[in-house]
């Protein structure tokens, strides 16, 4: 039986599970953009216990930081798409 187990633990769906519990690297910018959203919401109500909160803050601090990360990520390939073929900007972006 136990050789079984081994199989169940590399199967698709295990892998999946594994991926999905390791936190949000696989998620969408708009995930975790909803992600963030929902604890800010949560915190700003004041009804969860003081741990709960320190919990949420930190995680809303590590889903800030990852989608800072994409969106710098997704500005150098804006500029590289952009850029010219002796390095000049193309056009600049408003930023309105």
């Amino acid at each position: 039986m136990s050789e079984q187990a081994n199989v169940a633990d590399n199967s698709p769906e295990a892998k999946k599970k594994s991926k999905a519990g390791k936190g949000t690297k696989n998620e969408t910018f708009e995930d975790q953009l909803k992600k963030l959203e929902m604890i800010v919401e949560n915190l700003e109500k004041g009804e969860l216990p003081l741990e709960e909160s320190l919990s949420q803050f930190e995680k809303g601090v590590k889903l800030t930081r990852e989608c800072q990360q994409l969106l710098n990520q997704a500005q150098q390939k804006v500029a590289i798409l952009t850029q010219g073929d002796e390095g000049e900007q193309l056009q600049e972006f408003s930023k309105d």
